[in-house]
């Protein structure tokens, strides 16, 4: 256990206690080891996101139905110009074949074009991921925020009427369907029916890829409300049962006890010691969460009509586009790769317990 002098603006005679820091021992031997933990790291994403590519392909080329007939549903097109659609694809080419040039395609960033829009996939996502990451990045920065105040207060004091009703309440909304919640707010503040008619709009929004003045972000923030809160609603309590836990654990660290016998308030003790140290067990629930922000959404962009990659994602399932949803399905994966890599690489340089 280490004390250290408060920072200034702290209560006169405080003094900051922290929780032991252990470190491994310095010098050669060390980066090394920090040098073998990240090669280890890399080398397991990279694995990772190979055989995401592969098993998308094939798992993508199983599914039912003609990608060429789905595309031609309802147009006056003989078998010639079918045949022909087939091999401007490329589907006319042996499996193997189509998977080595998507494979050397996507080594040249080229995600293939999109067999419905006619335009490189690659262009619909940098098209459609500016309204995603504004949806998801503000529903999970909220979810975050609510979450670890909630859990906070609930496990500083497990077993309290606080405890039991946020730990209910939350473990509910976790195990409410997205898309039924969705529905709900809908059906109960967005149509004519519910308990404030209209009050929400269902419709009519105005692209925010268009850019525009303050008309236009208010217009984009007041047809977030719904889907932010079913966002916020579903993930929140991920964070509250964690940061809960985590405290509980804290609650009876040497630290927290020596800060008590210096006479701190209860209140300075859960603020300033104990809640900076559980934290840290969030990070990596942040950092998958920040790599689920372009492929956890596709429910509410779907229920809530929301142009972004959620959405686009299912117009490709339902054709079946399979050069759109196979680009959609390797960028999903590579974000979510990404953020697990970062989140291994990041967390021993907050908890020195667990470094290399």
């Amino acid at each position: 256990m280490t004390t250290t002098p408060t920072a200034a603006g702290g209560p006169p005679g405080e003094e900051a206690i922290t929780a032991p820091s252990p470190a491994g021992p310095a010098g050669p031997g060390r980066a090394r080891r920090a040098a073998r933990y990240v090669a280890g790291r890399l080398t397991t994403a990279v694995v990772s996101l190979a055989a995401v590519v592969v098993a998308g392909f094939f798992l993508f080329r199983i599914l039912p139905g003609d990608p060429v007939r789905a595309m031609t549903e309802g147009r006056e097109v003989t078998a010639e110009q079918r045949e022909e659609l087939r091999r401007q694809f490329g589907l006319d080419q042996p499996l193997w074949q189509q998977f080595l040039d998507y494979a050397l395609g996507l080594l040249r960033l080229d995600l293939g074009e999109s067999f419905q829009y006619h335009e490189p996939v690659a262009e619909l996502i940098l098209d459609r991921l500016g309204p995603t990451i504004l949806l998801a990045g503000t529903g999970t920065v909220i979810a975050a925020l609510l979450g670890l105040f909630l859990g906070a207060r609930a496990g500083w004091r497990p077993g309290s009427r606080s405890d039991r009703a946020n730990t209910a309440v939350a473990l509910f909304f976790w195990s409410v369907p997205t898309f039924w919640l969705g529905l709900l707010l809908i059906v109960f503040l967005a149509s004519g029916r519910g308990f404030v008619p209209g009050m929400f709009p269902t419709g009519g929004m105005v692209d925010p890829r268009t850019g525009g003045g303050l008309e236009t972000v208010l217009n984009t923030a007041w047809h977030m409300v719904l889907p932010v809160t079913t966002m916020v609603a579903v993930i929140y309590a991920q964070y509250l049962m964690i940061m809960r836990s985590s405290l509980m654990d804290e609650k009876g660290a040497d630290y927290l006890t020596t800060a008590r016998a210096k006479g701190l308030r209860d209140a300075l003790v859960r603020r300033r010691h104990a809640v900076p140290n559980a934290l840290l067990p969030t990070v990596t629930l942040l950092f998958l969460n920040l790599g689920q922000v372009v492929s956890g959404v596709i429910l509410v962009e779907t229920v809530f009509s929301w142009p972004g990659l959620g959405q686009l994602f299912y117009s490709g399932l339902r054709v079946p586009d399979l050069g759109l949803v196979q680009g959609l399905f390797v960028v999903f994966a590579a974000s979510v790769i990404l953020m697990n890599l970062l989140a291994d690489l990041v967390y021993p340089l907050l908890d020195p317990r667990v470094r290399p």
